[in-house]
């Protein structure tokens, strides 16, 4: 019962602790840097492979709830609105394995990369997860969004069609 209440006590504190930006976090406004990734069952890219077309960067990690809830969303939104945006997902997780269980479970078909050097974490400011960053078609980060969010409602998709300045 007692490391149940400070278990608790922890999720509630990290909750509600500020946001403080992480080492060599691009900030809303800034430009992203070139960052190699590793892929998780597909082949490794650099960030910059995706300059040319607006992104969403997913970060997320198998041992979180929301972000296994959010997946469906972003699935269905890469499906829909692909031609118009990239989507790629990024785990924070430590070991492979439990990224690629993790993707089984959420059946999503947009790349995934893995994160285990910290780098793309920090520069994205994934101090907290679920994070989904926009980014326009030149590497420029226009937004992030904490927590998880129902990606393909309609109110995020005219949202989103503002921030990149499309027709959808």
């Amino acid at each position: 019962m007692k490391k149940s209440l400070v278990f608790l006590a922890l999720c509630l504190a990290a909750f509600a602790a500020p946001a403080f930006a992480t080492p060599g976090e691009v900030p809303e406004g800034g430009t992203l840097r070139e960052m190699p990734m590793q892929g998780l069952g597909a082949g490794s890219r650099l960030l910059g492979d995706f300059r040319g077309k607006p992104l969403i960067i997913n970060v997320w990690a198998s041992y979180c709830p929301p972000c296994l809830a959010e997946m469906g969303s972003l699935e269905r939104l890469s499906k829909r609105y692909g031609k118009q945006f990239n989507v790629i997902g990024i785990s924070i997780d430590d070991y492979p394995e439990r990224a690629q269980a993790f993707l089984t479970q959420a059946k999503t078909s947009f790349p995934h990369f893995i994160d285990r050097q910290l780098a793309l974490e920090n520069m994205l400011g994934a101090n907290r997860i679920p994070l989904t960053v926009l980014v326009d078609a030149d590497g420029k980060v226009l937004h992030k969004v904490f927590g998880a969010k129902e990606w393909d409602s309609p109110e995020t998709v005219e949202a989103i069609r503002k921030a990149f300045g499309l027709r959808m």
